[in-house]
């Protein structure tokens, strides 16, 4: 079989990964005692600084991430051996690292990414005022997305006596943040079952309890329309869809082709006068915000994405008056 194009070679390899290792060395040094004084357990340590190392590492309380984005480039043996690198940077046994291929859009399934076959044990991780449950085995996703931490705080410092709608929730850190700071009433709304078990689980990790915070599994759209039907409204949202998905009976949904209409929906069920926090990973993302009816729209971008993530389209995010 042909190799492609800027093949990278074992020797290439062994390079990278000395390159690597002393990265990781000097990101730590520069980053642990910082975040450990904050009571932050997740931080991103490499985020392809070098152009020649495409890969992130991510800090879990001692655990590793590694990842990167599938190409033909690098071969099956490359992202191991940048795994096996970071190990000897911390004298981390390889029980403790764990590997992430990324793929971009299955364009059969529309899927961004795909199930490990291997289920994995939780562990509780620290983030400021929060405790969460992350999982780095079973799926790419660990539960948490730490490039969000900073949106977090924006969130619980807005929430106080809000109605907080929480779409896409995933496992519920966002509605964690909301009680944390105050909020009147809260629902956590995701079509997973596994996802919402693991958002009630970390309510539960942070002393949470209140009857009008409410889980939901619905479909987004579906959970608008009965919520408009009802005549509810919120005060305060956070929506983050993904890229990709199959909507039932309506086709894929494309963050960038159909997010103005996602968001209009959502207005929808907002209050005169509230909130609605707007983000999304899409690393092509083309916004189109500008024929929504708002009062207005501020991009909130530098000010969401922490230091230690350097790649600074991890995500967008905005938010949106009414």
């Amino acid at each position: 079989m042909k190799k492609p194009k800027n093949y990278i070679t074992d020797e290439k390899t062994e390079h990278h990964a000395e390159i690597l290792i002393n990265r990781l060395k000097n990101r730590y040094k520069h980053l642990a005692k910082r975040f450990k004084r904050a009571h932050i357990d997740v931080f991103r340590l490499y985020d392809r600084d070098i152009p020649e190392v495409r890969a992130v590492v991510d800090w879990y309380a001692g655990y590793l991430v590694i990842g990167e984005y599938v190409r033909l480039q690098t071969g099956p043996k490359w992202l191991p051996r940048m795994a096996e690198a970071a190990g000897e940077a911390f004298d981390i046994p390889k029980d403790k690292i764990f590997i992430k291929r990324r793929k971009t859009q299955d364009s059969t399934t529309g899927a961004r990414y795909q199930r490990s076959k291997v289920k994995g044990k939780r562990f509780i991780v620290s983030e400021r005022d929060f405790k969460f449950w992350v999982n780095l085995d079973g799926l790419l996703d660990t539960g948490l997305f730490s490039d969000h931490r900073d949106t977090r705080v924006l969130i619980q410092k807005m929430a106080k006596g809000q109605d907080f709608l929480n779409l896409f929730a995933y496992t519920g850190a966002f509605s964690c943040a909301a009680a944390l700071g105050g909020a009147k009433s809260i629902v956590t709304v995701d079509r997973s079952a596994t996802y919402l078990d693991w958002a009630k689980d970390n309510f539960k990790l942070n002393h949470i309890k209140n009857r009008n915070f409410e889980f939901i599994r619905s479909d987004t759209e579906q959970y608008i329309e009965s919520m408009q039907k009802k005549g509810r409204k919120f005060t305060l949202a956070f929506v983050d869809p993904p890229s990709f998905s199959q909507r039932r009976g309506k086709g894929a949904f494309d963050i960038n082709c159909h997010h103005p209409e996602l968001l209009t929906k959502v207005f929808t069920v907002m209050a005169p006068g509230a909130t609605v926090i707007f983000s999304t990973n899409h690393q092509r993302f083309d916004p189109k915000l500008n024929k929504l009816k708002t009062k207005r729209i501020i991009e909130l971008t530098p000010k969401t994405i922490p230091e230690d993530y350097r790649n600074k389209c991890v995500h967008r995010c905005w938010r949106i008056d009414l």
